[in-house]
């Protein structure tokens, strides 16, 4: 088959299993779900439309839009809904990008940022992150050139919990070339807590040349419809629009992200479960003597040693699925989903008895 060159650097995005290959009884703590479930809103919505599906969608996801562009007090033209926040990326990539154009990406990090990039020929640029897993965003522009077309950021980032401090951000965004596109990706930034956290939007206010991601797969409890929501300017909104396939997004989603977004007592209990989880993996860990990457996410960044892959495997046989660090090519690390009281206890209940039987066998 001759397909395009740049099909070959193309990778395969390596998700955590799906609900229908799951076993009923394996505890799910490695997508990063919200262990709450669907916005009731939402599902109360949802509900009420399902007589009407022999109609097509909204291809302007009009409604949706404005409710975003309400809460964000932005206007509706500078909100762009795509089929899940991966199509978004795929989307701009689309738009921008050329094969004699580079784009920067920190790791590890998301891998879509990748595909995005190869899908179009362009040539990526890998910087670290600190020995700690924060951003050295000096060194993000110390890899700047006349080529560079797109930045992305995440924060906090996947897969370390890691954020980016606004201070930081606004003295990067100083010192960033203006015809340079930022990608900040906040999938995980209704679960950020810290006084110096920016989810972005305020640099789209402020004129700055940034596409904001947000996905309603994570905290609002909608992945399994997939939405995700891209703002920035309305220029930059109406080029991304060229390229985007008409009823992309389909009807039950565009309802249920429509309520879940009003949602403020579920995304409220979600983000206290979550916080009172994050406290009691922490103690959890720290009895175990196991160290791990402080979060502003709904999950944690574990390093467990040399035994990880090992680790991962008896947890699935003790009935408990987290997402294995090789996937980053961190072999020593499980990044693991904050759950329910019961999914945190029964979690380290068999991480005790994993790392006993480790023990043992020395």
């Amino acid at each position: 088959m001759l397909t395009r060159p740049a099909l070959n650097r193309l990778k395969a995005y390596t998700p955590g299993l799906s609900i229908g290959e799951m076993n009923e009884e394996l505890t799910q703590l490695s997508s990063n779900e919200n262990p709450l479930g669907v916005s009731p809103l939402a599902r109360k919505a949802m509900a009420q439309h399902l007589s009407q599906l022999n109609r097509y969608p909204d291809s302007n996801t009009t409604r949706l839009r404005e409710t975003i562009a309400k809460q964000y007090n932005l206007q509706p033209n500078q909100v762009i809904i795509g089929n899940g926040a991966d199509e978004l990326i795929t989307l701009i990539s689309e738009t921008f990008l050329n094969e004699e154009d580079e784009v920067i990406i920190p790791t590890p990090s998301f891998s879509e940022y990748d595909f995005g990039a190869n899908l179009m020929g362009a040539t990526i640029i890998h910087v670290s992150l600190t020995k700690d897993y924060q951003y050295d965003l000096d060194l993000i522009l110390h890899h700047v050139t006349t080529k560079t077309k797109i930045i992305y950021l995440c924060s906090p980032n996947n897969p370390t919990g890691t954020y980016i401090k606004k201070a930081d951000l606004d003295s990067f965004f100083q010192k960033t070339p203006q015809d340079i596109i930022v990608v900040f990706d906040g999938a995980y930034s209704q679960y950020a807590i810290a006084d110096d956290y920016t989810n972005g939007i305020e640099y789209v206010e402020m004129g700055k040349k940034i596409v904001v991601l947000q996905t309603f797969s994570k905290i609002y409890g909608l992945a399994g419809i997939r939405v995700g929501m891209g703002i920035s300017s309305s220029e930059i909104v109406a080029c991304i629009h060229k390229v985007r396939e008409p009823y992309n997004v389909n009807q039950l989603a565009q309802i249920a992200a429509e309520a879940a977004i009003r949602d403020i007592q579920h995304v409220e209990a979600s983000r206290e479960m979550n916080e009172e989880g994050r406290q009691y993996l922490y103690r959890a860990f720290e009895e175990l003597d196991v160290s791990y990457i402080k979060t502003m996410s709904n999950f944690i960044f574990v390093h467990v040693g040399t035994d990880a892959k090992r680790i991962y495997e008896k947890l699935i046989h003790k009935g408990v699925m987290v997402r294995f660090g090789g996937v980053w090519g961190l072999s020593d690390y499980l990044r693991i989903t904050i759950g329910l009281k019961s999914e945190n206890q029964l979690l380290i209940a068999a991480l005790k008895e994993i790392m006993n039987e480790i023990d043992e066998s020395i």
